[in-house]
């Protein structure tokens, strides 16, 4: 197996472990685990072919993410901005349903969740931005006309050396902004960022179904895979995130992260796991501050 190490996505960066897991849903040949000394750092590996030429030959064409079933115009289906009523939801996901990318839809939207508006609830990897930043794919297609892609390039965003972009990204890595001193525009590597968006093909929302447009009271069961909710007072929604040796396809990680306990760090050994985090949520300056970011504490 010829492997890379990825000096510049290190686990305990969200977005960094979601674009590892994203690379191995752009390719399904390679394969990912994490170094164990000190922070861990993505290892990609492919049998008998360099990992970064791999990935490179499979980046994703303008045409291909333009035919996702999240985009704002799909076939003969309503079109679907940021604010999606349930019944056109409905209508895109009955005609996604045989598509290979149906996933783009059920991992950044549900129905399983209305709400008191009539329209389906966003997962938190899918957060709202302000202004120009309008919904999802929008953010995916702005990223990806910065980028002139090959193994060079690859390479230098896995290494962590690539140029950063002026773009909020798919807006929730807190890598983006700057100090809290002073006003700095948003930053990202956009290579990173469209890794991420196919890492989130392993995270579905799910729920039992609730709708606050017939009762107000109802809380919402709509969760994102991964998510779940502390155990303390404060009952904060959080997402855990593993680091595990063995290299693992999509495939594996998928079985990983449902065979994965993060409260019992005991058995973490049996399976591979030598590291695990949450997230922490960005908190907000003033009433009107709506960034989204999360960062990382190490269970």
């Amino acid at each position: 197996m010829a492997e890379v190490i990825c000096a510049g996505i290190p686990g305990n960066w969200i977005n960094g472990w979601l674009a590892a897991v994203g690379a191995t849903v752009i390719d399904s040949k390679l394969r990912l685990h994490w170094t164990e000394e000190g922070v861990p750092r993505a290892v990609l590996s492919a049998p008998g072919t360099d990992p970064v030429n791999l990935l490179a030959a499979r980046w994703p064409s303008r045409t291909m993410l333009n035919a996702l079933p999240i985009a704002k115009d799909w076939k003969d289906t309503p079109v679907v901005r940021r604010k999606v009523p349930v019944q056109d939801f409905v209508a895109r996901a009955r005609a996604a349903r045989a598509d290979q990318y149906s996933w783009a839809l059920s991992s950044t939207m549900t129905d399983l969740h209305v709400e008191k508006n009539g329209e389906v609830a966003h997962a938190p990897f899918d957060p709202a931005g302000p202004g120009t930043i309008k919904w999802l794919h929008h953010r995916l297609i702005r990223l990806h006309d910065t980028v002139q892609m090959s193994p060079e390039r690859l390479s230098d965003s896995l290494m962590g050396t690539a140029p950063r972009v002026n773009n909020n990204g798919l807006g929730f890595d807190h890598t983006r902004m700057g100090s809290q001193a002073d006003s700095t525009g948003m930053w990202v590597d956009p290579v990173v960022e469209i890794l991420v968006f196919f890492g989130l093909a392993l995270l579905p929302v799910r729920g039992r179904g609730t709708d606050t447009s017939i009762s107000r009271g109802v809380r919402s069961s709509a969760i994102q895979r991964g998510w779940t909710r502390d155990r303390d007072r404060r009952r904060q929604l959080r997402f855990y995130w593993p680091a595990w040796s063995p290299p693992l396809d999509r495939e594996g990680i998928d079985a990983l992260l449902d065979l994965w306990k993060p409260r019992k760090k005991g058995r973490w050994s049996g399976i591979g796991v030598h590291t695990g985090w949450k997230t922490v949520r960005y908190k907000p300056r003033a009433g009107a501050d709506r960034t989204q970011a999360f960062g990382a504490e190490q269970l």
